[in-house]
């Protein structure tokens, strides 16, 4: 069978079901903006506890990145992907999630060369990255100022 891409994208296209994009949406919207929300209410808890406020969104932060590497861990974390699609992937728990991941999947290699070399295969560059990223806006700021 020989198909012209013209015609094997009307094939494919066929095939497809449409997305319901609207809910898909509303979904990441509003688990995204949960966690989130959840995120700030535990930030106001622990300053009206009487920690500072840049201590308790580091904590927050530390809790949150904890509580998606467990979920993920226990095979929550995908079950609440799938529901809720970009909500649980935009904050910090999609990074923990996703360094999280590859590390679960070769841990039957063994714990140094399974999980702790494919724990920085997402980690590794998004660290490289930014660190490079920092120092470039930092020589930036630097020459700006000079002037």
């Amino acid at each position: 069978m020989d198909l012209s891409n013209e015609e094997y994208g009307k094939l494919v296209d066929s095939y497809q079901t449409p997305s319901p994009i609207l809910k898909n949406c509303l979904w990441a919207f509003f688990v995204g903006g949960g966690i989130c929300t959840a995120a700030q209410l535990l930030v106001h808890a622990f300053q009206a506890a009487g920690v500072d406020k840049d201590t308790a969104s580091t904590v927050v932060s530390v809790i949150l990145v904890f509580a998606a590497a467990l979920l993920t861990g226990l095979g929550v974390f995908d079950s609440i992907a799938r529901f809720a699609g970009a909500g649980t992937l935009v904050p910090i728990t999609g990074f923990a999630n996703a360094v999280a991941a590859p590390a679960l999947e070769f841990k039957t290699e063994g714990y140094v060369t399974g999980m702790a070399v494919k724990l920085f295969t997402v980690a590794g560059p998004v660290i490289v990255y930014g660190i490079s990223a920092s120092v470039i806006y930092g020589i930036i700021y630097w020459i700006t100022t000079l002037f």
